[in-house]
């Protein structure tokens, strides 16, 4: 599947969640720019091997309920491989033509699957705000289809309500109020009072970013629809990316 491919399928769902019509071309995509910073956590232990490997850590069955989301003991049989992520997204700054994306928030939850060699993953779910426009929505989709440049066997979207906040030390940011999602990471502790920070590792295609700061989760939850999971004390991180049109082959 190509990345227009790809592209496509996301600005279709976003024309079945808004009602709003999208139909240009790649020729036609106005030149848009993206500064984001991320909430992240997944259920793989601390700090993800999905940067580091084609598969993600294996876990005991049962493994997506609250409190059992580490690896499986020795001899508690066949580990089940999966990365079940939330991302919560809050643009700093950027536009999409003449519409200004700047203070944007939106949500992608969902599975990389068991591996992604062939770069397909299993499934994701991505949720705009509300308070966001049929435009900025459509901008929002051309920049995660260009940062995540995978095939998905399933791709949903629709709308909620975000909220977002982080510092130096703590993060937060809850969908619907926590009854769809949340998230909540907390410093990990360095030799200083400084973040611990990994730089120079890529960020999936976003060809610049600030570091991955490091910050376990005290909980990652998908509570929405049919493959609700949550994971306490596993991975999470912050992150600011940056990508634009002009980036794009």
């Amino acid at each position: 599947m190509t990345r227009v491919f790809i592209l496509f399928s996301i600005l279709g769902l976003l024309t079945l969640a808004t009602g709003v019509a999208v139909s240009q071309k790649p020729a036609d995509t106005p030149e848009w720019s993206f500064n984001a910073t991320i909430i992240e956590a997944c259920s793989c232990p601390m700090f993800c091997q999905c940067y580091f490997n084609s598969e993600p850590a294996g876990h005991g069955a049962g493994g997506g309920h609250a409190g059992h989301g580490g690896q499986a003991a020795e001899g508690d049989g066949e580990m089940e491989h999966f990365c079940r992520f939330n991302m919560a997204f809050k643009v700093n700054k950027g536009h999409y033509g003449d519409t200004d994306l700047t203070g944007a928030t939106f949500w992608i939850a969902g599975d990389l699957g068991d591996s992604w060699k062939d770069m397909k993953m299993d499934w994701a779910v991505i949720t705009f705000d509300k308070s966001t426009t049929p435009e900025q929505r459509e901008g929002i989709a051309t920049a995660v289809g260009n940062v995540f440049p995978v095939e998905w066997a399933s791709f949903e979207a629709g709308e909620g309500e975000i909220v977002w906040e982080a510092d130096q030390d703590h993060a937060r940011a809850t969908l619907d109020g926590g009854k769809s999602g949340e998230l909540v990471l907390k410093r990990f502790g360095g030799m200083t009072d400084e973040p611990v920070v990994i730089k120079n590792l890529k960020y999936w295609a976003a060809p610049r970013n600030e570091g991955f700061v490091m910050m376990p989760n005290e909980v990652e939850a998908w509570r929405s629809g049919d493959k609700t999971f949550e994971f306490s004390g596993t991975n999470g991180f912050m992150i600011t990316i940056d990508m634009n049109s002009k980036d794009v082959s």
